[in-house]
């Protein structure tokens, strides 16, 4: 259950939730830590076998009880924007999965309803606190790398078999997990897409919303600088190995992750050689190693997927690379310390919805045969 004194917190969704309600338990800051999911089979399974006594079959009691500070929303995308608004409006610090929303009139309202409510809200975005994240952002902070040049991201996942609602969904429209990575390594948003729909879906895949593309790919142009980045999304009927990847070339070094099972590669531009046409470049696989520095003692294990108690019915999620290549500490760790320093996190409304609205875009400019698409703006909805 947790200690008696810190933060309390509900982790909603036991789907994907388990992943994380061990964590909670084990962060300094922490007090209590609930669970709830409306499949009680399973809520009452994973709490007895993990010990936690404090279980809830509806979101709404979870809201209505006093004792919890914050929420933890790991439930199916159509959910998220309804219980995020529920959530913040019933005074209560929110964590969700990504997406954030689906729309760009929903992220405005997150936007709003965070700024209204003056709780702290975070979209979960794994790739951002990944070993391989980190490693490039290291790069770049340490000017390896030199002026960012180029960036590219792919997301290569097939949903067959999955919960209804994932049938035909946009790619774009859950594409954060490379939009992210990209746009906060350029440390800006993107202000402008094309995009292109790519090949051809059968009728059921087509008919739930309209999207005949099993696969987009999208060129943003980035706010303030002279960078474009490119992304490829795929969700259906495209055959290609999972992965969530991404490419950074600077003019001194690059960093690239192509294939989930290898090691990134970074190559290093060398200077000149007399008579030779071209910069020799080196190649090296490199091994990121966890960021453990930037956690507590307490979650440094939970870097690797062996802490898991249940691996047998885990969330995959947990078992490629070990919680999502060592991001899941990280991501409550700044959920926690952003409520306990009364400050805004890490990846905030505005955030979200930066790195939510391009993939938005994406796909109406998909729909509209490629025409440039505006991605709006968040930030000044703070002041409004």
């Amino acid at each position: 259950m947790g200690r008696s004194e810190g933060l309390n917190v509900c982790v909603v969704g036991l789907g994907f939730g388990r992943c994380f309600a061990d964590i909670y338990r084990a962060h300094p800051d922490v007090g209590q830590v609930g669970i709830c999911d409306t499949n009680r089979a399973l809520l009452d399974e994973y709490g007895d076998r993990n010990d936690f006594p404090l279980r809830f079959a509806r979101l709404e009691d979870v809201l209505e009880d006093p004792r919890w500070d914050a929420v933890h929303l790991a439930t199916p995308v159509p959910l998220h924007v309804e219980q995020t608004l529920a959530t913040l409006r019933a005074g209560k610090h929110c964590a969700c999965a990504v997406p954030a929303a689906t729309t760009i009139e929903d992220l405005r309202s997150i936007v709003a309803a965070e700024r209204e409510t003056g709780r702290v809200y975070m979209m979960m975005e794994t790739m951002v606190y990944t070993y391989y994240y980190l490693h490039a952002q290291q790069m770049r902070d340490s000017g390896e790398l030199g002026r960012i040049q180029f960036l590219r991201g792919a997301y290569y996942q097939d949903m067959e078999g999955w919960p209804s609602y994932w049938a035909g969904l946009p790619p774009m429209h859950y594409a954060t997990h490379v939009v992210a990575p990209i746009l906060a390594l350029a440390q800006t948003r993107a202000a402008r897409v094309h995009c292109f729909g790519s090949g051809v879906m059968r009728d059921e895949l087509h008919k739930p919303y309209g999207n005949p593309f099993p696969v987009e790919t999208a060129i943003f142009r980035l706010d303030g600088t002279p960078i474009a980045a490119e992304v490829t999304r795929s969700l259906f009927e495209t055959a290609r190995d999972y992965v969530e990847s991404f490419t950074v070339l600077g003019e001194h070094a690059g960093f690239e992750w192509h294939i989930e099972n290898e090691l990134p590669i970074v190559f290093r531009l060398k200077p000149p050689v007399a008579g030779i046409g071209g910069r020799p470049c080196t190649v090296e696989r490199v091994a990121p190693q966890p960021r453990n520095d930037l956690l507590p003692p307490e979650l440094h294990r939970f870097t690797r997927h062996s802490v898991v108690p249940d691996e047998s019915g885990v969330h995959v999620a947990v078992l490629r690379g070990g919680a999502h290549h060592g991001s899941h500490p990280h991501l409550v760790h700044e959920f926690v310390r952003a409520i306990v320093e009364g400050r805004r996190s890490a990846i905030d409304a505005v955030t979200a919805a930066d790195w939510t609205a391009p993939g938005i875009c994406a796909h109406a400019s998909a729909m509209a045969g490629g025409e440039g698409v505006d991605v709006p703006r968040f930030d000044l909805l703070r002041q409004a």
